[in-house]
């Protein structure tokens, strides 16, 4: 299936996920796109994939996606300290790391509605920033409307108020009883009805769309063309993840030939993903609310494409795991391969502490998620990627060093009126939500 296929199907149509036939070998790259803005590095680096979309038509679309960014950089590299690089990934429409490939992935819709003469209807479940992002990539475009699943009050206010105070119509924000998990596996199961997915023509704006993989590669590449020559050989990139997706573009990036020397994977208290990399075991738990909430989940999505990759790309292979992650909820891997990956868990009451450390030593505030990233670094440099503006959560950054972090777009969400419908976590109503509100 050529790419655009793949992004506007977003899952396949047997349930499992789109990945590239190929990774291309991009080390011959690395010379020429050292000197490249964000724009023209992240065109350069999608045309390897993109390949039913003319060269011209792809820039354009990608230099549109960055126009509505606070800072030219798009992903500016601060360095903290000798051996501490921040990655800020929050300066898009919604102040999360997730407008970097949703501002790419909503003209990509568009684009495709244009061509086809088609209107789309895309479906997603979030923990908090996803659904923002997804939304404000596509809030008021014609032919297209959004639905957002998220668990109701598991995510900030001001997530919440992201999604559900746009004004837009083709915007439809759902607070979905239970977890980010029972809000995925709804949306996996609406997939799965093969019927009412081609009959709604419904898209996938998760993590589990390849197009946002593949757009969050880029920001690996573009900080790691900025580090020292020493840096580029030694330094381990930091990711605060949940869904496996951030980190995984990191880790697919490194597959095709970029030299990044590692990654850590930094949890909260959910951290399945942690005691994967420690002991090799994958076991689903109960999620626990946090004050990183974007990071409460259980099963990362995006984990069966790094089974595809450590299996030695065999499906098969990957279909038995997963089938028996879902009959038993656990898989220990024999002799499981890390890889190039290390991992950390940072508890709730860890996270003001943090925060407070880093203020006081180097003058930067950190959001909740990110301050999970601080946890335990090693000697040597790192780049710890900042997901989100602390002023996403303003009580957690009151509480720990008495500031109060704002921004105008979000004050101004705080005057109007919230606009959400309460559902239950279970198919058949949402599926019937989706039918009367489907644009046509």
């Amino acid at each position: 299936m050529a790419f655009s296929g793949a992004v506007a199907a977003g899952l396949a149509p047997d349930g499992g996920l789109f990945v590239p036939e190929a990774l291309p070998d991009l080390s011959g790259k690395l010379a020429a796109w050292a000197g490249l803005g964000y724009p023209e590095l992240c065109t350069q680096f999608l045309s390897h994939f993109a390949t039913d979309i003319p060269a011209d038509e792809l820039g354009k679309l990608v230099a549109t996606s960055y126009a509505v960014f606070d800072r030219p950089e798009i992903a500016p590299l601060l360095q903290l300290s000798a051996d501490a690089h921040v990655l800020e990934l929050f300066h898009g429409p919604t102040l999360a790391f997730k407008d970097i490939a949703l501002q790419v992935l909503g003209n990509l819709y568009a684009r495709q509605c244009a061509i086809r003469g088609e209107t789309i209807n895309v479906l997603g479940a979030t923990s908090g920033d996803t659904g923002a992002a997804a939304i404000h990539g596509l809030m008021g475009r014609p032919g297209v409307a959004i639905f957002i699943l998220y668990p109701d009050g598991r995510v900030s206010p001001l997530q919440e108020r992201q999604m559900a105070c746009t004004g837009a119509p083709n915007v439809h924000a759902l607070a979905v009883s239970g977890s980010f998990d029972d809000a995925q596996a709804v949306l996996k199961q609406l997939f799965g009805d093969g019927a009412f997915r081609a009959g709604n023509r419904l898209s996938a704006v998760n993590s589990i769309n390849i197009a946002r993989i593949l757009a969050q590669s880029v920001y690996y590449l573009h900080a790691w063309l900025r580090l020292s020559a020493l840096e580029r050989r030694t330094a381990t990139f930091v990711v605060p993840t949940g869904n496996f997706g951030n980190v995984l573009a990191g880790w697919m990036l490194q597959k095709m030939g970029v030299p990044i020397h590692g990654f850590r994977v930094a949890t909260n208290k959910n951290d399945i993903l942690h005691r994967l990399f420690s002991t090799g075991e994958y076991r689903v738990g109960a999620v626990s609310p946090s004050l990183a909430p974007s990071m409460d989940i259980q099963v990362a999505s995006n984990f069966e494409r790094f089974l595809y990759y450590s299996l030695g790309r065999d499906p098969d292979r990957v279909r038995s795991v997963m089938e028996e992650l879902a009959s038993k909820g656990m898989y220990r891997f024999r002799d499981f391969d890390r890889d190039s990956f290390t991992s950390s868990r940072c508890e709730d009451v860890e996270i003001p502490g943090i925060i407070r450390q880093v203020h006081r030593a180097h003058g930067y505030v950190l959001d909740p998620h990110t301050a999970c990233a601080f946890k335990d670094l090693g000697n040597g440099p790192s780049v710890i990627l900042a997901t989100a503006s602390p002023a996403k959560f303003p009580d957690v950054i009151m509480g720990a060093i008495g500031i109060q972090a704002t921004h105008p777009s979000l004050e101004a969400l705080k005057a109007r009126p919230l606009v959400r419908h309460k559902i239950v976590a279970d198919a058949a109503p949402i599926r019937a939500f989706i039918e009367s509100h489907a644009v046509t």
